[in-house]
């Protein structure tokens, strides 16, 4: 019984250490690959923070925000440009970007 309570701590302790650490690498991507149009609204990126520019993006899902970055939307090209991103790169770096303008 006690190994089986120590394991389940430690799954847990693990997966809130994961769900921290995607939480981080959401603002380095966004930082590295993201940043520099929607800090500042560039090709008309809407403006990380801007509430009102992203509640009907918001509106239509996670699961659309990452296929218009996988895709290219507007002036912004497939991946943001950046051909190394993986599905999970965007997925945390619209997450990210979503928990900051809502």
């Amino acid at each position: 019984m006690k190994i089986a309570l120590a394991m389940a701590a430690a799954l847990t302790m693990l997966a809130a250490t994961t769900q921290t650490a995607n939480a981080a690498d959401g603002q380095a991507i966004y930082d590295k690959s993201c940043k520099g149009c929607h800090d500042k609204g560039l090709m008309g990126a809407p403006k990380t923070g801007d509430k009102d520019k992203w509640a009907a993006l918001i509106k239509n899902g996670q699961a659309a925000l990452e296929e218009s970055v996988m895709k290219g939307k507007g002036k912004m090209k497939a991946k943001g440009g950046n051909d190394s991103l993986t599905a999970e790169d965007i997925k945390a770096s619209t997450a990210y970007m979503v928990s900051k303008s809502q």
